[in-house]
């Protein structure tokens, strides 16, 4: 008895330890979500825009010269496509990378949500509906147990539309009213924060970053600033 407990056990913590998570995040120089990537089994990455479209997948190399720098081979393994019988929201997408199953939401399903990723093996994705507000309309709600947040409308101008939270992780921008050097900019991620150089100082240094690190894991959670 106790070995079959300890074989349920060991497969819960195998299938925990595969499971598909959200492995990165990249914002753009100017604090822009860029793309989240997703991790899957088999080390495969999954890059998805902000509203739920896959953009790439591979496997991830990093570069043994230049710090933070990646790029994505092709995976060797199963890739499948979804036919033209197939619905016309997610016909030609791919539908198995490996033993990933990806759904999407159908031709029949809310406006907003056809042709978006709905599921990527056990993981489920929610988007914010057209009734929302403007700046969150179609955008990433949730995927698995991690909400995401978006500025809205009314907060500042410089951070409409940007991401707000990832989980319990808060993200901050230099606002309008900031030195236009580095307004808009990320200024913190949970307790990393990032400073720029000013308008005032020497002209090539202007908005380049003062301190602060490119790349950043924060509860769990990779998130990579372009400078």
């Amino acid at each position: 008895m106790k070995k079959v407990f300890l074989a349920i056990v060991v497969t819960v913590f195998c299938a925990g330890a595969f499971a598909q998570k959200v492995e990165k995040i990249t914002l753009s120089r100017e604090g822009n979500f860029e793309m989240m990537a997703f991790l899957l089994d088999e080390n495969v990455t999954v890059n998805m825009s902000n509203d739920g479209a896959i953009s790439a997948f591979g496997v991830e190399i990093y570069s043994d010269r230049i710090p933070n720098f990646s790029r994505l081979d092709k995976f060797p393994g199963r890739t499948e496509y979804y036919s033209a019988n197939d619905n016309e929201a997610f016909s030609g997408k791919v539908k198995y990378i490996g033993k990933t199953l990806i759904t999407y939401y159908a031709s029949f399903d809310n406006e907003s949500l056809r042709g978006k990723v709905k599921s990527i093996g056990s993981t489920n994705f929610e988007y914010y509906s057209l009734s929302e507000n403007e700046t969150v309309r179609g955008k990433i709600k949730q995927a698995g147990s991690v909400q995401f947040g978006w500025y809205t409308t009314y907060d500042n101008e410089a951070m409409k539309g940007k991401l707000k939270s990832v989980g319990s992780t808060t993200l901050n921008y230099y606002a309008s009213f900031d030195d236009k050097a580095f307004k808009g900019k990320i200024k913190s991620i949970g307790n990393a924060t990032f400073t720029y150089y000013s308008s005032l100082e020497k002209a090539e240094y202007r908005g380049s970053l003062k301190s602060g690190t490119q790349m950043q894991t924060i509860n769990g959670v990779k998130y990579y600033v372009k400078f």
